[in-house]
């Protein structure tokens, strides 16, 4: 079955030229040109990956990501106009998994989508984690096979590629982390954009699974060097 692709942008030409180069991969791809059609079709179809404009009519794409973000985790990629810091970090912080900045190289807007969906595809349509036993760190749960994460109980929402963060550092619990190893093993890419895209991550992470995220209890900081995970194995 081929993967499907929902591109959302109101760039007809682009669209026209991103269907052409995806196809010729392989991939299924649908499009819509607007937010408010946009999100209705990410909400009601199931995609393995969106590739999601930021400046779109009638709802822009940080709206659109915010209300996907409540009911989806499929990885999202974001494009934009603007060189801005400010809307790359925004995005992220919204649940983005990348970004590329317009106009961009055909060739490296490929290759993003390829090692986006790769992570999510490998199990039948599911992300490419290992099945394996959950991971229990006194109230945090993380079950790979199901992607459930629960907190004293409650089941948290992440994104695909914050459950692969979490995962990561949690199944290599003590061991300390580059931001560049852990964005090869995570990203599945070579480290070659600033720290903010980890950073992010990590904050999020931290508000939704730590019990208080200014003083984390499991995802740590190792100044100078990276990240480790720290908790007591409670199975």
């Amino acid at each position: 079955m081929k993967q499907k692709i929902l591109v959302i942008d109101d760039d007809l030409e682009l669209c026209t030229l991103i269907r052409k180069y995806l196809e010729t991969e392989g991939y299924t791809v649908s499009t819509k040109n607007n937010g408010v059609d946009g999100l209705a079709e990410g909400l009601t179809t199931p995609y393995q990956l969106i590739v999601l404009d930021v400046m779109l009519p009638q709802k822009n794409g940080f709206d659109v990501l915010t209300n996907l973000r409540k009911k989806s985790s499929v990885p999202v990629l974001m494009l934009t106009a603007k060189d801005s810091e400010i809307d790359k970090v925004l995005g992220l912080r919204l649940g983005a998994d990348d970004y590329l900045t317009k106009p961009f190289s055909m060739n490296e807007f490929v290759a993003r989508v390829q090692s986006l969906i790769r992570r999510y595809t490998a199990l039948g349509g599911e992300s490419a984690v290992e099945i394996a036993s959950a991971l229990i760190f006194d109230n945090l749960s993380i079950t790979p096979d199901t992607r459930e994460v629960l907190v004293s109980g409650v089941s948290v929402e992440l994104t695909a590629k914050e459950f692969d963060l979490l995962y990561f550092l949690a199944k290599n619990r003590g061991k300390v982390f580059t931001k560049k190893q852990i964005y090869r093993a995570v990203w599945k890419d070579e480290y070659a954009f600033d720290d903010n895209n980890i950073m992010v991550h990590i904050r999020r992470l931290r508000k939704k699974v730590e019990p208080n995220p200014k003083q984390p209890q499991f995802i740590k900081t190792v100044w100078g060097v990276g990240y480790k995970f720290d908790g007591r194995d409670s199975r």
